[in-house]
């Protein structure tokens, strides 16, 4: 950065700060983790002005409810319940943001510029696309309420609908789904949540899907979706009314800041829930952010509910403080599928020792794994003690006796050494 454009932010902050009074901050994302770190910093006592730049038109909503009530039709939304105007929150909806000035720390937006101290990314993820199916009638994704409105009349209609992924999502949609039509799994790996918690050991995964009529189709990849069917690369066709995508997701990291010569949040520079590279005045929080974690020596990228809720608060204790404060939680998230409430905390790789607790053909058992001695992380299905407990020792790094913790009878806490 050159001392030339240092001199220029500067005044800038000064001048804004001489007209407001205190420093403006302005996120960029309306979703969980933009809308409670706009919640937080009030809640820690900040009292700037605050701006939440929404690129839907929807009021702020939490997404688990898109694959489960709203998808269903029992409900017709999930906004969240916050009083934006009591808090104090600037809150503009429907504004995409489609550049930005660092020099002058201001966003561009089709209403005009937005000014800014302090800048929040919140932007979230967006699904990845099945290649070839951009644009195709009938080819579905699920990350939006707009998605889920859209899907609501294909359960409705009883189409022949084939899910093209078997990880959570996939699982999720194909567990609401069974209430109206059994629908097809298509999935590329070997095994469903391939890229999740279920990486090594038995995998009891697969028999949900058949308890449910779900035909689970593994090692396939659809190599184009046509009028009334999707065709696999074996030349197999497969009735489809509708095609539902759930093959995962990747942060969105829009492509306007890659364009400011000062900075260049892609990849590894892309700002952290913690701290920006070089600029202590940009952050990025939830879906679009990736972390270092020492307690796992390595960063991590986690796309789940709890992640969106937990990094808001350190966000806006570095924003106040003047110490930076450091995040590094225990990773966590949930799922509901198949009748079965799923829970996963930490974080595990393939080397990890794997310790099964219960039968995982029953209706509760739970996994865990060890890395030199200490709990990694913790799968619970219908074992919320476990999980509970796990999370707990995950956090204080403690060590277990393999044999105890391989006994479903002994609570996972004793068997801690």
């Amino acid at each position: 950065m050159s001392e030339q454009q240092t001199q220029s932010e500067q005044q800038g902050r000064t001048r804004r700060r001489g007209e407001q009074g205190e420093r403006h901050v302005v996120i960029v994302g309306a979703g969980m983790a933009g809308v409670q770190t706009a919640v937080a910093l009030r809640e820690q006592g900040f009292a700037g002005p605050v701006t939440v730049l929404g690129a839907e038109p929807h009021q702020p909503y939490d997404r688990p409810p898109l694959s489960k009530a709203v998808l269903l039709g029992k409900a017709e939304g999930s906004a969240f319940d916050i009083d934006f105007e009591a808090l104090g929150i600037g809150l503009h909806l429907g504004r995409e943001v489609t550049g930005v000035r660092p020099a002058d720390h201001e966003l561009d937006t089709a209403a005009g510029p937005v000014p800014y101290d302090v800048l929040v990314l919140a932007t979230g993820a967006e699904p990845i696309r099945l290649p070839g199916a951009e644009g195709v009638p009938g080819v579905h994704l699920l990350r939006t309420l707009d998605d889920a409105a859209r899907l609501r009349p294909v359960l409705a209609a009883q189409h022949d609908i084939v899910v093209v992924g078997a990880g959570w999502i996939g699982a999720e949609f194909a567990t609401a789904a069974r209430e109206a039509v059994p629908s097809p799994v298509v999935a590329a790996a070997g095994r469903p949540l391939a890229g999740g918690a279920a990486r090594r050991g038995r995998r009891p995964h697969g028999a949900w899907y058949a308890d449910c009529g779900a035909v689970l189709r593994l090692h396939a990849r659809v190599e184009h979706v046509e009028p009334g069917a999707a065709v696999l690369t074996d030349g197999t066709r497969l009735p489809a009314g509708a095609v539902v995508v759930g093959i995962g997701v990747a942060p969105r990291r829009p492509g306007w800041p890659a364009r400011a010569s000062s900075w260049a949040p892609t990849g590894r520079s892309w700002p952290t829930t913690t701290c920006a590279p070089r600029r202590r005045d940009v952050y990025a929080v939830g879906d679009c952010a990736s972390f270092p974690s020492g307690r796992y020596g390595e960063r991590l990228l986690v796309h789940h509910w709890d992640n969106a809720l937990q990094g808001p608060r350190t966000v806006a204790a570095n924003i106040i403080g003047e110490e930076p404060a450091a995040y590094d939680p225990v990773p966590y998230f949930w799922s509901e599928q198949f009748g079965r409430f799923v829970q996963y905390a930490g974080h595990h790789t393939p080397d990890d020792e794997l310790v099964w607790r219960g039968d995982p053909t029953g209706a509760a058992w739970s996994v865990c794994w060890l890395r030199d001695g200490a709990l990694a992380a913790v799968l619970a299905v219908g074992r919320p003690r476990d999980l509970a407990q796990g999370r707990k020792l995950i956090e204080a790094g403690t060590h277990l006796d393999p044999t105890s913790a391989a006994d479903p009878s002994v609570p996972l806490k004793k068997a801690a050494l």
